[in-house]
């Protein structure tokens, strides 16, 4: 038997209690910016006053302010910094929205994972963005066909703070490749998330003391995460949107999201012990607008985009006498103007999109450029393809079921019809197509855009084979149809009417 000497003897016990000491760390946390680096009126809680929320100068003061009363703080996103304001086609150091990563630089960001918006340009333009940004890109699960990491990502990043090891493993949604037009994802697979999960935390289990997962794939998924996956502590999650005033308890995880838009902060308060979260305590910080920015880098580049953003959109093209509203629910205003439109550009008999193309309601009064580039951020363009009036029937059908169903997914013009419900499914009378009853045998045009084409199995029910394809930008029509027409709104009749 041998023994340490008296004095080897204490330096291991004082090893050995410093690390049984509990540590604190605490992890702030964002999602879902969708480019939202002003401040702007919220759409979600307390919204009823006209008070400015979010925008990065007012994170950054909340950051800053936090930081200062804690003992270490990890900075993390949990994807879709992209696609929302007009600053994600601006170009900067050769990249498309790259401003926004560099912002987040200046903002003091430790990491973040991929969301399906960050691809909505290209993967040549997502990769200039991760070498813009200073911190690691983190997703385990998005991988080339021969299982390499290839958009400049790692699966997951160990960092030591306070004496803890961290490690952060990021993923990203298995239903990327219906979230994110497939021709941005050539050459890309996504492994299953819970799988990777498991073997990334299985892998670094022993050489960390808190183990984060960084997951782009919503509430509901992260739910069901935290059920299967073992030795996960905390879910810092993105994608639904979700606002999680204080943190979820999941079979023995911890959960938090924090809205989306840059108008909450998530700050979640740990307190680790010999490999354990002893306790926590989280919450999140509604980014109301009432700090006067600091002068620094970063408020001189916000107010250079904010000022370059102003003069090219803030011009009023339109006036509404009415809210344009979404519904996912049945038709909308809003919905059967946009497909119009795309109708009428390209002279087609129907006009169909996507309800999630549309992001944002258009209030009454003044339209701008900028409200329709809120509304149709996505650089979708105007397709066209024939069909058969049988094939367009069914089309029609399974819009009616989806009204039936109140989960609509298509926004349809220049078609009327009534129906009614039957005891399984919905019976339909007559349907006109502009003026004309549909004729079955008759060959029609449908204008769309290329992402309800690039989904249509989804949303049509088949692939049409004979496309014509444009380089009209969904959002010129609409600005140029609005400009048409001048003022537009009225009384608004539903052209599917249930009897």
């Amino acid at each position: 038997m041998k023994f340490l000497s008296p004095t080897l003897f204490a330096i291991f016990l004082l090893i050995n209690v410093a690390q049984s000491q509990p540590k604190e760390i605490s992890i702030l946390h964002t999602n879902d910016i969708h480019a939202a680096f002003v401040p702007h009126k919220s759409n979600g809680a307390n919204s009823g006053n006209n008070q400015l929320i979010g925008g990065f100068l007012e994170l950054e003061w909340v950051l800053d302010s936090i930081k200062q009363t804690k003992t270490s703080t990890l900075i993390l996103d949990g994807g879709d910094v992209m696609t929302g304001n007009p600053i994600s086609d601006m170009t900067y150091k050769n990249s498309m929205g790259g401003a926004l990563f560099e912002m987040m630089n200046m903002i003091g960001y430790d990491a973040w994972t991929i969301g399906n918006h960050d691809l909505d340009v290209s993967q040549e333009n997502f990769k200039l963005l991760t070498r813009i940004a200073k911190f690691p890109t983190l997703c385990a699960n998005l991988v080339d066909t021969s299982g390499n990491y290839c958009l400049n990502n790692y699966p997951f990043k160990i960092f030591e703070r306070n004496g803890l090891r961290i490690g952060v493993v990021g993923i990203i949604s298995n239903d990327l490749f219906s979230l994110t037009n497939t021709k941005n994802l050539k050459g890309l697979r996504v492994s299953d998330a819970f799988n990777t999960m498991q073997h990334m935390v299985d892998s670094i289990d022993s050489i960390t003391d808190l183990i984060i997962g960084l997951s782009h794939q919503g509430y509901s998924a992260d739910s069901i995460m935290a059920e299967h996956v073992k030795h996960i502590d905390v879910i810092i999650g993105s994608h639904s949107h979700t606002r999680i005033e204080s943190p979820k308890f999941i079979n023995g995880v911890i959960i938090c999201q924090a809205g989306s838009n840059c108008e909450y902060l998530g700050e979640l308060n740990l307190v680790v012990e010999n490999d354990l979260v002893v306790s926590y305590k989280g919450k999140i910080h509604p980014l109301w607008v009432r700090h006067k920015p600091k002068d620094s880098d970063l408020k001189q580049m916000v107010e250079y985009y904010k000022e370059i953003i102003k003069s090219e959109y803030e011009i009023k093209i339109g006036y509404t006498s009415v809210p344009f509203k979404r519904s996912r629910s049945g038709e909308s205003i809003i919905g059967t103007y946009f497909a119009d439109a795309v109708r009428e550009v390209i002279d087609a008999d129907v006009g169909i999109i996507n309800t999630s193309s549309l992001r944002k309601d258009i209030l009454q009064g003044d339209i701008t450029k900028l409200n329709i580039y809120e509304v149709i951020p996505f650089r979708n363009y105007i397709c066209a393809f024939k069909i058969k009036g049988t094939e367009l029937r069914k089309i029609i059908k399974k819009y009616v079921e989806s009204l039936r169903e109140r989960k609509v997914s298509l926004n349809i013009s220049n078609v009327r019809c009534t129906w009614k419900r039957g005891k399984k499914k919905s019976i339909i009378n007559k349907i006109y197509i502009g003026q004309e009853i549909l004729d079955d045998d008759k060959i029609y045009t449908v204008g769309t855009i290329d992402y309800v084409l690039d989904q249509a199995g989804r949303y049509l029910g088949f692939i049409p084979d004979n496309v014509e394809k444009t380089n009209n930008l969904f959002y010129d029509v609409i600005v140029d149809y609005i400009k048409r027409n001048k003022n537009i709104g009225g009384l608004y009749t539903p052209n599917f009417k249930e009897e």
